[in-house]
């Protein structure tokens, strides 16, 4: 029996927390109350190919197109082989999913082939799929702390042998374990405009950056086209137009039918591009999302949370179109893994958002992301005791591409403690993300960040240092990555080059093995 501890308590953390805990010792941890997670926000759904009409071929050949040339194969089939045995076990410990008739109720949704995503509640399942995990969980033998923050991956021996976490309690406390799970979500709240809870805000990426881990793919930051335009953020879920909603601009234009053959059903990094577009075409007014077609009792049906976020609003979206813009809302890079969950740094494991397995590649297919959670949770809980395998093909292949490493080009932590000079504002470093690293990218505006985010003094262990220094990963891998390739979109680069079809990967510039750059 190992000892194992997971951070974070999304649908990535409780399951990999459940699972452990029938052959290990566990103890879960989380920042906040044990509920509060991106999961608990998830509107959309759960993909996976269930019904008599689609595949796993499919479902794989959807994600692979959505990736952008850079989804790894062996990940994409991990997540899609493994969807409807995971789903079965979520409907086994009391999921409720919608259901029409004799059977589970389904929807389409942006770039999927087939109508295959699951919802429950209409547009709350992220909701219920927390829910019920985290009922599992208190039911189990597993150890719960919440409220605990994660300062640190402790290394001994070039192994992952515990984590130092704060509490209310202790402002340093060690928890030691056989295996680390980092579970800890994306990095939303490092853009001004994010559909994610407070909560996200990088601490597994940096975490494990600054234990030694390699990081890949940070560049490819997933903006959600439709956010309604108020404060808040709140999300708008791509199922609204999966019904038949449709963007127009203030002359009432249909004008996704001109951008892409899918109109508002392309991609979401095209549609949150052509929103953007047409945004400052309009003086920075944003687009709106009319759903009018589709009725009062529909819309009340099949989108209740949407539907009273927009009543708490003022809005009737029933007989109004609603003001909408695009806004961070899931990162398809993060620390490097296999497809077990494995990391570069022995003994870590990280699943969920907070991973890069390259299954996402340069962008996400809508409703894999609560998927990934659950598929790679299970996988990393089967790996836990077993030898640890060098690095995944894409990760090595990467590196041996080009022979220099590529860091973070902050390494020299002492320098550039000498060298700063400005104190740190979180305001303005989300103001300088959306500007710089936001939806639309370029050298001059991502060089001048990458100079500001060099001269901002480090905050103190906790959020802020954590925001700040994956800040200056994300604008690393932005400036390397000299093309325009799924959710990263360079206006001075703005085609995309079959040579630069590799992975960003940022790692310790001494360790070549684990470091790539990306073309």
């Amino acid at each position: 029996m190992a000892r194992v501890v997971v951070v974070g308590s999304g649908i990535a953390g409780l399951v990999a927390a459940l699972g452990a805990a029938r052959d290990h010792d566990v103890v879960l941890i989380t920042k906040s109350a044990l509920a509060e997670s991106n999961t608990r926000y998830a509107q959309g759904g759960i993909a996976a190919a269930l019904f008599p009409d689609d595949s796993t071929a499919a479902h794989v050949a959807d994600t692979l197109r959505a990736g952008a040339g850079l989804g790894v194969p062996e990940a994409v089939e991990a997540l899609c082989t493994d969807a409807p045995q995971r789903i079965r076990e979520l409907i086994a410990l009391g999921v409720e999913f919608d259901r029409a008739g004799d059977g589970l109720a389904r929807g389409l949704e942006a770039a999927h082939s087939s109508a295959r995503v699951l919802h429950a509640g209409g547009d709350a399942t992220g909701a219920e799929i927390e829910r019920a995990l985290v009922a599992a969980v208190r039911a189990s033998s597993a150890e719960i702390v919440e409220n605990a923050f994660l300062l640190e991956v402790v290394v001994r021996d070039g192994v992952a042998a515990g984590v130092l976490v704060r509490t209310e309690q202790d402002p340093e406390r060690e928890v030691a374990a056989d295996a680390v799970i980092l579970a800890t979500g994306g990095f939303g709240q490092l853009y001004a405009h994010t559909t994610n809870p407070a909560v996200a805000t990088g601490d597994g990426v940096a975490a494990a950056w600054r234990a030694g881990a390699a990081v890949a793919d940070l560049e490819f930051v997933q903006f959600h086209p439709t956010a309604l335009a108020i404060p808040g953020s709140f999300l708008v879920s791509e199922a609204v137009r999966g019904e038949g909603a449709v963007l127009r601009n203030a002359r009432g234009e249909r004008f996704m039918v001109d951008v892409h053959p899918d109109a508002e059903l392309a991609p979401r990094d095209v549609v949150a591009r052509g929103i953007a577009i047409e945004m400052a075409a309009q003086g920075g007014r944003p687009v709106v999302l009319d759903a009018t077609a589709l009725g009062a009792e529909f819309l009340a049906r099949r989108f209740p949370t949407i539907d009273a976020a927009c009543r708490a609003a003022g809005i009737e979206w029933s007989r109004e179109p609603v003001p909408v813009t695009p806004a961070a809302h899931y990162v398809m890079g993060g620390v490097a893994t296999d497809t077990s969950g494995r990391t570069t740094l022995p003994g870590l494991f990280a699943v969920g958002e907070v991973a890069c397995t390259g299954a996402h590649g340069a962008n996400r297919l809508a409703s894999n992301s609560l998927l990934e959670g659950l598929v790679f949770a299970h996988r990393a809980v089967q790996a836990i005791g077993s030898p640890w395998a060098p690095p995944p093909a894409w990760l090595t292949e990467a590196s041996s591409a080009d022979g220099t490493a590529l860091d973070d080009g902050f390494r020299d932590d002492d320098a550039r403690a000498a060298g700063a000079t400005l104190p740190f504002d979180r305001d303005r470093l989300r103001a300088l993300m959306w500007d710089a690293a936001g939806v639309h990218r370029d050298r001059a505006g991502l060089a001048a960040a990458r100079d500001r985010l060099a001269a901002t003094a480090d905050p103190a262990p906790g959020e802020d240092r954590d925001l700040l220094q994956v800040a200056r990963l994300v604008v690393a891998a932005a400036l390397a990555r000299e093309e325009s390739r799924g959710a990263h979109f360079r206006s001075d680069f703005p085609l995309t080059s079959d040579s630069a079809a590799r992975h960003t990967v940022l790692a310790p510039a001494a360790d070549l093995q684990k470091a790539a750059v990306a073309c």
